[in-house]
């Protein structure tokens, strides 16, 4: 490999590492959200990632690395639910103990929430997750899911009633976004 080479490979792997650095977070709070599992959370935002590096060079658009990497996590997050030993727990799901700082970040109102989108089926928590935590449109949501952007409507509705019934009307925001008025 020539000169030139090794400074594109150089350059690739800088915007991969800022790309990291700057979104890494945020994904790992989007996969707890999902899973309920700071442990898996981390396992499913190294898989992302790992499959982000290894199609790095063939990214062209990096305006929509966020669609691309919210999308993979989806596809992990299912596979990974659909997985037999998965169902084997050998203590209650989401009980390891986390950092401190973590848990109290999870800990204020938003734990309620979290513990109501537990009892979600996974989809529709991965609909809901998708919609109002990533902000991403129906359109969006439905293309990462890959279903009908009608089936994304139709389980957003029945997840913000389910969420209303388990949560009672007062906590879901009066705008309908779980997370209150953003």
């Amino acid at each position: 490999m020539g000169l030139l080479g090794w400074r594109d490979r150089r350059a690739h792997e800088a915007d991969f590492v800022a790309f990291y650095t700057e979104r890494g977070d945020h994904l790992r709070n989007t996969a707890y959200l999902l899973c309920r599992d700071w442990h898996l959370a981390e396992d499913l935002t190294q898989t992302v990632f790992t499959k982000l590096y290894r199609a790095w060079h063939r990214i062209d658009r990096h305006d929509a690395l966020d669609q691309y990497a919210r999308r993979v996590l989806l596809r992990a997050f299912l596979d990974e639910r659909r997985r037999p030993w998965r169902r084997e727990y050998a203590t209650e799901p989401g009980s390891a103990s986390l950092d401190s700082t973590v848990r109290d970040s999870y800990a204020d109102d938003g734990s309620a929430l979290h513990a109501a989108l537990v009892r979600l089926p996974r989809r529709r928590r991965a609909v809901l997750v998708l919609r109002f935590w990533a902000d991403m449109s129906v359109e969006q949501v439905a293309e990462a899911m890959e279903c009908s952007t009608g089936t994304v409507k139709s389980q957003t509705a029945r997840g913000l009633a389910q969420l209303r019934e388990l949560l009672g009307d007062s906590t879901v925001g009066t705008d309908g976004h779980p997370w209150g008025n953003r």
